[in-house]
C-alpha cells in the first residue's frame, strides 16, 4: 500500500511536470497566433535569442519564416 501511494505521488508530479512544461511559446506575436510550442519551429526546446546557437530552424520553422503560416508544412 505504501508503493502504491508512492507511485502514484510520483505519477502526479510526472504529470504536472509534463502538463506545465508545453506551455512554451517560440515568439509572442507566433505563439499567439499558432499556438505552437517552439520545438515546432526550433532545433532547441528552449530558443534564446542572445543565442545564435539555439535558434537553429527545423524544416518546419523554414517553411513558416518563408510563408507565415503553418498550412502544408512539412513534417518533423
Amino acid at each position: 500500500m505504501k508503493a502504491f501511494r508512492l507511485m502514484a505521488g510520483i505519477g502526479l508530479m510526472t504529470a504536472a511536470f509534463i502538463a506545465s512544461s508545453t506551455v512554451s511559446f517560440a515568439t509572442p506575436d507566433i505563439g499567439k497566433k499558432e499556438k505552437k510550442p517552439c520545438a515546432t519551429c526550433h532545433e532547441s526546446k528552449m530558443p534564446k535569442k542572445d543565442d545564435p546557437n539555439s535558434v537553429k530552424l527545423n524544416a518546419v520553422g523554414k517553411y513558416y519564416k518563408e510563408k507565415k503560416t503553418l498550412d502544408g508544412a512539412p513534417t518533423k
